[in-house]
């Protein structure tokens, strides 16, 4: 990134129209100790669609995971300017599930201790069961809300906090599974279980 973070200078304006992949530093990201601080709303790569043939042979999924995940942190980001202005209290029930699954994918997925045996490195089956886990309840949680929004016992985000609260607790807690010490079975069977452990407390929320 530039100094200060001045992207108008015509000199790093004239870099950022040839170079064909950005990792835009954030200062604000390392003063709360969010590393690597990476700001993911102004980085890009047009390499983004060079390996999809591999992942749709090997990881089908994950296209449509980077590209909701990239969805929700636009989208908090752009509430985050209504939060500022009126508060959170007057969102739509869905725009704080927004809110709440864009601070676990920051807090829990993006960032990252390299000190850590469990964060040194992430295999890529582990990428892919945290995303998926966490779309996962994104949409469930969406989908708990939206189907119960006409009826007198309708579903809040106040009351998926409260029922899914071990739910949570295990989704942020999905980081510290270390891939040395668990191995890929163990890790893809425990990311496993808790999708269906989401799926049963969902259904059983809405019965």
């Amino acid at each position: 990134s530039p100094p200060g973070g001045d992207f108008s200078d015509p000199v790093t304006s004239a870099t950022l129209s040839i170079v064909q992949v950005f990792w835009g530093l954030d200062k604000k990201l390392a003063q709360r100790k969010h590393f690597p601080s990476v700001n993911w709303l102004i980085s890009y790569s047009k390499y983004m669609r060079a390996l999809d043939e591999h992942y749709e042979e090997n990881f089908p999924e994950f296209v449509a995971l980077r590209l909701k995940v990239k969805e929700i942190l636009q989208e908090e980001e752009d509430l985050s300017e209504i939060v500022q202005l009126v508060g959170k209290a007057s969102l739509a029930e869905t725009d704080k599930v927004t809110l709440e699954v864009a601070k676990l994918i920051k807090d829990d997925f993006l960032q990252q201790n390299s000190y850590s045996s469990y964060d040194r490195f992430c295999p890529f089956y582990k990428t892919v069961g945290m995303l998926n886990n966490i779309i996962t309840f994104y949409d469930l949680s969406r989908n708990a809300i939206e189907s119960t929004i006409s009826e007198e016992n309708r579903v809040t985000w106040h009351e998926i906090r409260q029922e899914m609260g071990n739910i949570l607790y295990e989704l942020s807690s999905m980081k510290f599974k270390d891939p040395l010490k668990d191995g890929e079975r163990k890790i893809k069977r425990d990311y496993k279980k808790l999708s269906d452990d989401m799926h049963t407390a969902f259904n059983r929320m809405l019965e």
